[in-house]
C-alpha cells in the first residue's frame, strides 16, 4: 500500500519523535527533541484533499543536558515564555510516488511563521494489539534557524560558528486512525 486509508488520524507522542539536530563547533551533531506535541493528520482521497497540523509545547525541548536546555530555552533561542508552542499547518501535499511525498506548509517558530517542505515516506499501516489502525511515516527537512530570528551564536577563535546556522529536524510520525471518511 503507497497511500494511508482515508481518514483522521491523531498523532501519538507517545510512538512519534520530533528531533532536531545542530552542529556544535561547525562538526558534531548534538540532537535535541521535542517531548510534548499533538498534530492531526487527515488523508484524504487525494493528496489535495489531505492535511497536517501539529502543535508543539517548545519548553519541552530535551538534549540530555540541563544547561544546554536551559540556554535553548531562554530568549536566545525559543523564548519559551512569550513562545510557549510552536505549530506547523500543511498547505499541501506532493505524491512523488512509491509512497515518497512532500509536504508543504508553515512552521511558525519563536513567533516567526515562514513556509517549509517536509520530505517524507509513507512506511504502511499496522494493527496495534488493542485493533487500532496506525499510519507510519518517516520525514526530515532542514531549516534556517535565523530566519526565525534564532540569531544567538558564538564565532569560534579558529574561525566558524559555535552553533550552525542549519538545524536538520527528522521525524517518525505513528497516527492513530480516529475517524474513517464517510466516502472511504
Amino acid at each position: 500500500m503507497s497511500t494511508p486509508q482515508p481518514g483522521t488520524y491523531q498523532i501519538d507522542p507517545t510512538h512519534s519523535s520530533i528531533e532536531i539536530i545542530a552542529r556544535h563547533l561547525m562538526t558534531t551533531k548534538v540532537r535535541g527533541a521535542f517531548g510534548e506535541f499533538s498534530g492531526e493528520i487527515i488523508v484524504g482521497e487525494t493528496p489535495d484533499d489531505s492535511s497536517v497540523s501539529v502543535e508543539i509545547q517548545t519548553a519541552s525541548i530535551n538534549t540530555n543536558t540541563e544547561d544546554r536546555d536551559n540556554h535553548l530555552r531562554s530568549p536566545d533561542f525559543l523564548h519559551v515564555e512569550e513562545h510557549p508552542t510552536a505549530g506547523f499547518q500543511s498547505t499541501g501535499v506532493e505524491d512523488k510516488g512509491n509512497g515518497e511525498y512532500v509536504l508543504r506548509g508553515d512552521l511558525t517558530l519563536a513567533g516567526v511563521t515562514k513556509p517549509i517542505a517536509i520530505d517524507f515516506t509513507f512506511a504502511g499501516m499496522a494493527t496495534d494489539p488493542w485493533g487500532n489502525a496506525r499510519a507510519l511515516f518517516s520525514g526530515s527537512t532542514e531549516i534556517e534557524r535565523e530566519e526565525f530570528g534564532l540569531t544567538w551564536n558564538q564565532i569560534l577563535e579558529g574561525g566558524g560558528l559555535l552553533v550552525s546556522k542549519k538545524l536538520k529536524v527528522e521525524l517518525e510520525v505513528q497516527g492513530v486512525l480516529s475517524s474513517v471518511e464517510a466516502n472511504a
